[in-house]
Formats: C-alpha cells, structure tokens, sequence
C-alpha cells in the first residue's frame, strides 16, 4: 500500500505540473492572438483534464493512507507514529489528518477537490475559470511537492517492525476531534478559490464585478467552513484540556481567527463594490491577506516556529512554506502595481453617516483586530530575533485589546443596517435609532437593577462593565435587527393579506442575501452575549472525601463514590457527584481522568452539564498524595451556550444566504408613501 500511495501521490504531482505549466501556455496563446501549432483551447482543456486527474491520484493516496490505518499497516512509519491497533475506527480514519504528513496530504486533497469542482464548472466565464484554474494549479504543486519530498507519509518504518503502534494523541482521541480539522481545514483550502479569482481578473483586467459574483458563494462556504472549524475547536478546547475555557489565545488559534477577521471584511465590503463600484483595491488586498493568513497559519502549525498544543515539532517545512510565502506576495503585489489602473473606484463616499461608511469602519475594526493578533502572536518570534530570547505574549494583552475591538464591532453590526446608502437624514436617523437607544438603555438600567455592577467594595470591576456593555449593545442590535424584520414584513403583510410569519418568511425569501445576513448578525450578537458571561465565571477546588461536600453558586457537590475501568485503548477511574440544588438531588456528574495504554500519556475528562443560564463543569484532578481522597475543581461558567446557540443561527443565515432568491419585491409589492430607507432597500432587493 505504500508503493500504491506513493506512486500516486507522484502522478498527482506531474499531472497538477503540467495542468500549471499547459494552462499558463495556453493563456499566453490566448494573449498573443498569434496562430500556433496548438490552439489555446485544446491546450487549455488537456491543462484542465490533468489537474482533474490530479484530484483522482491524490485521492486514491488519502484513502490508501486511511486503509493503512485501518488496517494496522505498521511497516509505514506515519501509521506506527499515530495509530495502533485498540484505536477505534473512527480515530484510525482521523489519524488522516493527526500528524504533520497525514494533515497535509489532507490540505492537498481538500484543495484537488475545490479545484475539481472549479474546474467541472468551466463553461461559465471560461476565460477567467481559465486564469484561476492555473493560479490554482501553482498551489496543488506546492503542497504535492511537500507531502512528495519534504514531508512524505508513506516513508517506510525502519528497523523491526513493531506489533503496535504509539497510539492516537489523547487529547486527539475526542468525537469532535473526527471533524473540527477537516472543517478548519475546508476552509483555509477554500479561501484559494476566490484568491485565485481575483488574481486571475486582476492578471487579465476582467471588466466590471463579475469575478465577485462568481466567488461569492466560494467565499461564503469558505467562510462557513472556518466559522464551523474555529467554534467547533472551541467546544472540544472547553471539553477536553480541562482547564473550564474555550479560547486561550494560543497562536494557532489566533492562527485560525486571522483569516476569519479578513475574509469577514471582505464579504462586507465586496458590497460596496458589487452596489458602487468601490473599495476595488482594497477587496483584491483583502482576499489577497486572507489567503496569505490562511498560508501563515499553517506555516505556525508545521514549522514549529510558535508553542501550542496545536502545533506539531520543529521541522524544515518552515522554509518551504516562508519560500511559498514570499513568491505569492511577490506576485501579488508586481500584479497590483502593473494592473492598478484597472482598479480606480467609481464612487466616493459622500457622507461619514451613511452605510458607506459604516462598512469602512467595519473593515477597520477588523483589520485592526487582525494586526493586533498577528502582532501579539509573532511577537515571541521577534523578539527572540532583536533580542536573542522570546518574550512571550499571554492572554492578558490579547484581552485589553480584542474586548473593546469587539464591543466596536457589536456596535457596529447594529448601526449599519439601520443606515441608508449614501446619506442619512436626521428625521431618519431618530426614526431608526429611538427603539435600539431604548433598549439599550433598558439593559443597563435592568442589569445595574439585576446585580451587574462594576463597581464592587469601591474596586472597579473592567470585566463587569465590559459584559454590561455588550449586554446593552446585544439588546440594541437585537432590536435593531428584530424591527428590520418587522417593518418589511409589515408592508408585505399590509399588500398581500398574509399573516406575519408568512410574511416573514416571503420577505426572507425574496432577499435571501440581506436577510440571511441579517441572521448571521444574530447569531454574532447571541455569540457575544455567551463570551460576556465569562466576566462572571466562579470556580472552587477541594479535596472530597466519601460523602464530603463543597459548595459553588446554587449548587452542592457531594462525592458519592468512585469507579475503575478498564479496555483495550485505556484505563479509566472517575469519581461520582450528586449534585444537589435546594436541598434536592437534582443531577449526578462523573469526571473521569483515563491512561491511555498504547502512549502511556493521561487525560483529563470534565464532566459538564449545561444549561441555559450557564455550565456547571467539574474536573477530576487526581487525587491528594498524603490522604488518597479526590481533588475536585468545580467552575460555574454562566452563558456558555450561548456561544453554541449563536453558530446554529450563523450557520442558518449562511445556508439562507447561499439560496437564490425567490423575485425582486418590487416586482410584486408597491411600497406605500411613508417608508424608511432600510425598509425600502430591503423590499427592493439591495443589500
């Protein structure tokens, strides 16, 4: 099997070759205008066919390294690194993708079959398909040539083979853990195709923003596929590392949200674009940075420049990688200084209180987000270069600077949509505005009323005022967004006699793309509420004896006993909780601590039950060295769930999004004289 895998990862290498090397040919002929041998479009599609050949080749390499794994081929070093053989089914397939080889001969197919999918819809925009099916086909080079030279996974293991394997990493040995990597990875792959668009119509100066339709739904699914990645890691963090949180700032997962902050910006001002003909630079350096970003966090990953539980060893695939890094740049920025004439915008901006506007100051929120986490996550690497040591960058900082960056945001996602194009009145704005300003203010009177001060025993409390603040914030958005619904729908309902939730519903389907959106800002807004919760996290820890009890916010723990088992993967010993809640047995909780038998390595596993106010999570930490009884630690994280419930809504708004719509409103509803501008906006169609 490791011939087999080798052999077709080297096919797949000379046929994504010569799909590079035939398409940019073929688009040279296309160029010159100039009789040839060969024409361009015969040329063009044997360029196309091989870099759908490629896919199949690569292909056929992941399913010979999965079949490895399954079958306990321990001759191949990468299987007896990452598997053995009491590893269940499910983790031996995720073993794919749990080393340095396995992952990126995971990147590789991932980005062969984006570029399948590209490259079966050529007959659409065929000259631009063209372009960005080359461009493409440079970085399935790349990639097939680390996972050929650099970092093959089907090297033979040498010396006696061994009768297991090392086993699974522990902490990799988690349900989520079989598709929260495939997921980041989707989209970190996915963000190539609009790269690769937008180079392409840049290299070719395609007229007008038909590059941006095209790339729209890639770029939406791209970024659903990294939203989905980076909230699930944050569910298997706050299950599995034990230590009761969902985001430590660690340099991959700064990694991950880079891109997720560039490729945000770009869906909102593409818009501006597409609706004025603006910002035309300043998308093509967007898609540009997130794709670099989306390059660089890998390159964190694999070249083991920074520290991380997500990251792998030292290795020399950091050059490779910094090399791919410079020659895209390069092409990037000799392509925009050549072809910057075709960029010049059609439009100003002509008033700071308009819509205009407020998607400027989003994407300079979210670009400033962005160079402040790349700033603090490089920074150790810096300064070990000045300096001679690594001066490490914590939590802390990232926490002074990302909170009030993303109250802004939340301010923002609530001001935006109640703003019309070009110019907002004053009758407008009081119109628009009086009902979230009430709500907000609500909020803080409600929450001041509520307990949520600021103030404690004459301290300050910055993490108090902060969830105060976006709690108000949350509430204006809501009703901002909420009465955005109502106000069109209305009129929907007033012409055609349908009842609201009708009306909702034709509103929503007549302009999927604005109120799709506008779902997605709900599930941002129900997302934050749950990461304010976390100024108000409690936590306890004590050693229980049988029957001993210790108490955290309503809740009474009392050890009821404890258990040992064992299997073929691990041994485990966990300790039984009654929890009470007024006197009541109300639930019990199990934490468990397990050895994995095959690595020989330990794992803590919380015991977590949620609800909607908040989490009650507990953790087994071993037990005391001098009496044997269990330490326990016990945390009280309120609004956790919230932050699960807000992807159910972003992933709803996206799917929503990514549907056609039904006709333009206008077509079928007359608008009555009295009317605002977003309403008006959103019967019509606009964004």
């Amino acid at each position: 099997m490791a011939a087999f895998g080798s052999f077709a990862l080297l096919l797949a290498l000379a046929l994504a070759t010569y799909n590079l090397f035939a398409g940019t040919a073929a688009l040279r002929l296309l160029a010159n205008g100039r009789p040839a041998r060969i024409s361009s479009d015969r040329l063009a599609d044997t360029a196309r066919r091989a870099g759908i050949a490629s896919f199949v080749a690569v292909t056929a390499a992941a399913v010979a390294l999965v079949w490895s794994a399954l079958t306990n081929d321990f001759t191949i070093t990468y299987i007896a690194e990452h598997s053995n053989r009491a590893l269940p089914a499910p983790y031996k397939f995720a073993a794919l993708w749990s080393g340095q080889e396995g992952s990126l001969l995971l990147w590789a197919w991932l980005l062969g079959g984006y570029g399948f999918i590209l490259r079966l819809t050529h007959k659409t925009e065929v000259k631009l398909h063209a372009y960005a099916g080359t461009i493409l086909a440079g970085v399935e080079v790349f990639f097939l040539a680390i996972v050929n030279f650099a970092a093959p996974p089907f090297s033979l293991l040498k010396g006696a083979i061994p009768n297991d394997g090392n086993g699974l990493n522990p902490l990799l040995q988690y349900p989520e853990m079989v598709i929260h990597p495939p997921l980041l990875y989707l989209g970190y792959v996915g963000f190539t195709i609009p790269f690769a668009f937008a180079l392409g119509a840049l290299m070719m100066r395609y007229p007008g923003e038909t590059w941006i339709k095209v790339t729209r739904r890639w770029t939406l699914v791209s970024w659903l596929f990294l939203t989905l990645g980076i909230v699930v890691g944050m569910h298997w963090a706050y299950g599995v590392l034990g230590w009761g949180g969902y985001w430590g700032w660690d340099p991959v997962e700064n990694a991950s949200l880079m891109p997720w902050l560039t490729g945000t910006a770009f869906l909102h001002s593409v818009m501006m674009q597409e609706r004025k003909g603006m910002m035309k630079s300043w998308n093509i350096w967007l898609i540009f940075a997130t794709f670099m970003l989306s390059i660089l966090g890998t390159l964190l990953t694999r070249g083991g420049l920074v520290s991380s539980v997500h990251a792998f060893a030292q290795s020399s695939l950091g050059t490779w990688f910094m090399v791919f890094l410079a020659i895209v740049l390069a092409v990037c920025v000799l392509t925009y200084i050549f072809k910057r004439n075709h960029l010049k915008s059609e439009q100003r901006i002509e008033s700071l209180v308009s819509r205009e506007s407020s998607f400027l100051f989003n994407n300079l929120v979210l670009l400033t987000a962005c160079f402040v986490i790349l700033w603090g996550t490089l920074f150790p690497i810096l300064s070990e270069f000045v300096e001679g040591s690594k001066i490490t960058v914590g939590a802390p900082f990232f926490d002074r600077v990302a909170i009030p960056i993303g109250i802004f945001l939340l301010f923002l996602t609530g001001v935006g949509p109640l703003l019309p194009w070009r110019a907002a009145s004053l009758q407008a704005i009081r119109r628009n505005f009086l009902l979230p300003a009430l709500a907000v203010w609500a909020t803080v009177i409600g929450g001041i009323a509520a307990g949520i001060r600021p103030w404690q025993d004459s301290t300050f409390d910055i993490g108090r005022f902060y969830a105060l603040v976006a709690f108000a914030l949350a509430a204006g958005v809501l009703t901002a967004i909420l009465s955005e619904f109502l106000r069109g729908a209305g009129v929907i309902a007033r012409q055609t006699s349908r009842n609201l939730f009708a009306a909702i519903y034709l509103l929503i389907r007549r302009n999927t793309r604005r109120y799709g959106g506008y779902v997605v800002h709900i599930g941002v807004v129900v997302a934050m509420i749950g990461l304010a919760g976390a100024a108000f996290n409690r936590n306890v820890e004590s050693e229980l004896a049988l029957h001993d009890r210790m108490g955290i916010g309503p809740y009474i723990l009392e050890n009821a006993g404890g258990s040992q088992d064992t299997n073929t993967n691990y041994n485990s010993e966990s300790v039984l909780l009654d929890i009470y809640r007024g006197g009541k047995r109300v639930f019990q909780v199990a934490p468990e601590r397990r050895t994995y038998l095959a690595s020989d390595q330990p794992q803590t596993m919380a015991a977590i039950h949620s609800g909607p106010g908040g989490d009650l999570y507990v953790i087994y930490e071993g037990t005391d060295s001098d009496t044997g009884h269990p330490i326990i630690k016990a945390l009280l994280n309120p609004l956790v769930g919230w932050i699960w419930a807000g992807l159910v809504f972003i992933v709803f708004g996206t799917l929503v999004a990514l549907t056609p719509s039904l006709m333009p409103v206008a077509a079928t509803v007359r608008m009555p004289a009295a009317r605002t501008a977003p309403a008006e906006a959103a019967l019509k169609g606009g964004d």
